[in-house]
């Protein structure tokens, strides 16, 4: 196991104290909680398999097992970091590893650009599911003034559970992940039974008269519906025993979202067959077909807003932990590389990423947004991040086990069937060109990119010592109480 030897830029005499990040409290299902909450399967489970199936019909879990089979591997190559070095800096610090300072800086900026995205368009989400739940439950909560208010509640719990501890935001990220995944089972597993013997839909195990570009389409689909499922990387320090806790949980959470997904699609199509490609809402849909009680579907509705909530606490918490370890190698203002004395949290981080996602949904709400085109738009912007995020850690795990002389035949397909379904799905989502406005986000996540760049070589310029300290920060090199 490799032993750290850097020490981060703000243990060094004279730098303030830092009470750190607390140390060894995550346990397994915990750090599964963290990965499964940023991936909201319940969320992709409402809406996903709709989308899948106007193009790929029948091969739509075929759609699911690929794109669980490209995340696997993007999994496997992380996991090979995730063995050796622990840090809260997630692909920011394993890429450093193989590909050096530039590489990890990009990968840090992408993976922020990932993660902030995701937890902004989610709000969105959880506004929109929290909105209908209100009403449904007698509320007059319709209007812009409402979405409003419920934007900057729940983005106000999401910032307050994050800092107030990694346990706490974790448990609210599972019990509400639990709860929304048992509901859509209990609806899945009931549908089937009522279907009887029409349950049973053969033509979905058979490749007969299938389109493959539509199921490759839709593959693409499948593979945003996991983004952020190594999240636990970033809990390095928190984890129990993360060197072997840290990868079970990405590569498990990644199986077990996959074949949840693939349960899910089949059931949409056995139940509503070729009504789910004009489904506007298909759990809502199974749920009148079946013939559930009125009282179910405020329950189900409440199920997904919660997923969607769980969402923006999980990404919020990688945000703070990748900028705490920039900061204390210098690379963001120190102030960001120091941790709350009571919570053990990055708090001063926390408080920039919550608030701005809850400015940016206000403005967008205010400018005549629905809470769901927020979801696609925003969402899209982070999944840009990720897909940045992940080829470059599948090219830094070749270089860094060829460097370490470790066997790495396996990770040599792992990392091109990542590299190239990742260039895939980049080139799906900008051509052929989509309408106005997901045509104009590539060219704003670009322009980020470009900003991050130019920053970088401010540093190399006028503090380049601060380049050799990128991606140096372990769990072992970390200073504090925690």
């Amino acid at each position: 196991m490799t032993t750290p030897t850097t020490q981060a830029p703000a243990s060094r005499a004279g730098a303030p104290t830092d009470a750190g990040l607390r140390r060894g409290v995550m346990s397994g299902p915990e750090l599964a909680a963290q990965a499964i909450a940023n991936i909201a399967p319940s969320a992709v489970i409402a809406f996903t398999a709709a989308g899948i199936y106007i193009g790929a019909g029948n091969g739509t879990m075929l759609s699911f097992v690929l794109a669980t089979i490209v995340i696997l591997s993007v999994g496997y190559c992380v996991a090979v970091f995730a063995k050796r070095h622990a840090s809260a800096g997630s692909l920011y610090t394993y890429v450093a590893k193989g590909l050096g300072p530039f590489g990890a800086y990009l990968a840090g900026i992408a993976l922020l650009v990932g993660c902030w995205g995701i937890a902004a368009g989610s709000l969105g989400g959880a506004v929109s599911y929290m909105n209908q739940f209100l009403v449904l439950m007698g509320v007059p909560a319709e209007g812009l003034g409402w979405s409003m208010a419920l934007a900057i509640v729940l983005g106000g719990l999401a910032t307050l559970f994050t800092i107030r501890g990694i346990r706490l935001s974790a448990r609210v990220s599972l019990v509400l992940e639990l709860v929304s995944v048992t509901i859509i089972l209990i609806l899945l597993v009931l549908a089937l039974v009522w279907a009887g013997p029409n349950a049973w839909d053969p033509a979905q195990f058979s490749l007969e008269g299938v389109p493959f570009q539509g199921v490759a389409a839709g593959m693409v689909l499948g593979i945003l519906g996991f983004v952020g499922f190594s999240s636990a990387d970033a809990l390095g320090r928190e984890a129990k025993n993360p060197y072997t806790a840290i990868p079970r949980a990405i590569m498990w959470s990644a199986v077990t979202v996959g074949i949840l997904y693939v349960f899910a699609a089949y059931t949409q199509i056995a139940i509503l067959g070729e009504d789910l490609a004009t489904a506007a809402s298909p759990l809502e849909a199974i749920a009148t077909q079946i013939g559930m009680p009125t009282w179910f579907a405020p329950i189900l509705t409440f199920g997904v807003g919660a997923s969607f909530f769980a969402v923006v606490v999980a990404p919020l918490n990688v945000v703070g932990r990748i900028i705490y370890v920039m900061g204390k190698e210098g690379v963001v203002a120190e102030r960001f590389g120091r941790t709350h004395d009571r919570h053990l949290t990055p708090h001063r981080v926390l408080l920039v990423a919550g608030p701005a996602a809850i400015v940016l949904d206000l403005v967008l709400l205010a400018m005549g947004a629905d809470p769901m085109e927020i979801v696609v738009w925003v969402d899209t912007y982070g999944t840009y991040g990720y897909m940045v995020a992940y080829a470059l850690v599948a090219i830094a795990c070749v270089v860094y086990t060829r460097r370490e002389g470790m066997r790495n035949g396996l990770v040599w397909v792992c990392a091109v069937v990542a590299v190239v379904s990742m260039a895939y799905v980049f080139f799906a989502n900008v051509w052929p060109v989509p309408a106005w406005p997901l045509n104009v986000i590539p060219y704003l996540f670009l322009a980020t990119m470009i900003a991050a760049l130019a920053w970088y070589l401010h540093l190399a310029k006028r503090r380049p010592e601060v380049l050799a300290n990128i991606g140096n920060t372990e769990t072992d090199a970390l200073e504090g109480v925690g």
